[in-house]
């Protein structure tokens, strides 16, 4: 498991946000990030689970995601936003944690 992000949701789309249209929310570059955060803004009609909507969230990059989730509280079940990567979030020690698989 590697360190990939911090995400903060806010309350006002930035400028340099894209859409992930799948989850209806728009996020900042975490890679273009000093401390590798991530900011999101959520759509009225996201389809993400409050615990992400509302507070802060920590995500790695990790091996096997199916062995990742395996006997864990599911937020967001596997699925893929987008081409080549997969994630899904975990409610664990009482935080929100997005676990990623990239492809490739």
């Amino acid at each position: 498991m590697k360190f990939s992000h911090v995400g903060i949701p806010v309350f006002e789309k930035q400028d340099d946000m894209v859409l992930i249209d799948a989850c209806k929310v728009w996020v900042t570059d975490c890679a273009t990030s000093t401390y590798k955060v991530e900011y999101l803004f959520f759509e009225p009609d996201s389809p993400m689970p409050a615990a992400i909507q509302d507070e802060t969230h920590i995500a790695y990059e990790v091996d096997d995601l199916e062995a990742a989730v395996e006997g864990k509280s599911i937020l967001v079940p596997i699925c893929e936003p987008m081409p080549g990567l997969k994630m899904a979030f975990i409610y664990d020690e009482g935080l929100a944690v997005e676990l990623l698989q990239i492809e490739g």
